[in-house]
């Protein structure tokens, strides 16, 4: 925003525009009958036009709540869509690791593993196959620290098809009705109507 070159200029003007248009909406928050920590994750492999890095994208929630949330470009350079994948799942358990050691010191410990859902089958793979390949010693700190979370039973990487993946609204140019959907799944809504007689 500091130096906007043109490709980046019509980007700003776009956000500007929608911040403008979405201004009642809010994230709400409510009671929940469960506990469970669930998160979504995805990354767009080499979106950058410009450096070719990847961003990864996550939300957590808490029951039904929205508890977290990234989108962030990647420090290096991935050299294939599972990589960039990866790393997104690897940023997802991090944060869900410190969601469920701060849970514990608040002497509300969950007692189910985090489910993570990962749209890239080989991510889903790489997290559960204790054999290193070649190809990923390159990410071989990620692929641990996820690996030992699954192995010690905290977290659990499941496959979930793009169409139910809510963190893509973090990583890719989605159609208005799918956007408009994975929104309000997010709890970005407009505030609820005041009833007659309500203050």
């Amino acid at each position: 925003m500091h130096d906007p070159r043109e490709p980046h200029f019509a980007a700003l003007k776009r956000i500007m525009r929608y911040v403008q248009g979405t201004l009642d909406l809010g994230l709400h928050l409510y009671a929940s009958a469960t506990t469970s920590l669930v998160g979504y994750t995805d990354a767009d492999w080499a979106g950058c036009p410009s450096t070719r890095r990847s961003t990864s994208g996550y939300c957590v929630f808490l029951g039904d709540n929205l508890l977290s949330w990234s989108a962030k470009r990647q420090h290096t350079i991935s050299r294939s869509s599972a990589e960039a994948e990866y790393r997104g799942v690897a940023n997802v358990v991090a944060e869900t690791a410190w969601i469920r050691n701060l849970l514990r010191e608040l002497h509300s410990p969950l007692l189910t593993a985090t489910l993570v859902y990962c749209d890239n089958v080989s991510a889903v793979y790489m997290s559960a196959n204790p054999v290193q390949h070649q190809r990923t010693k390159h990410i071989e700190i990620d692929i641990h620290f996820v690996r030992d979370m699954v192995k010690a039973g905290h977290v659990r990487i499941l496959h979930v098809p793009s169409r139910f993946q809510y963190a893509d609204i973090f990583t890719k140019g989605l159609h208005s009705a799918l956007f408009e959907d994975f929104r309000s799944s997010l709890s970005v809504r407009p505030p609820p109507t005041q009833t007659a007689g309500a203050y």
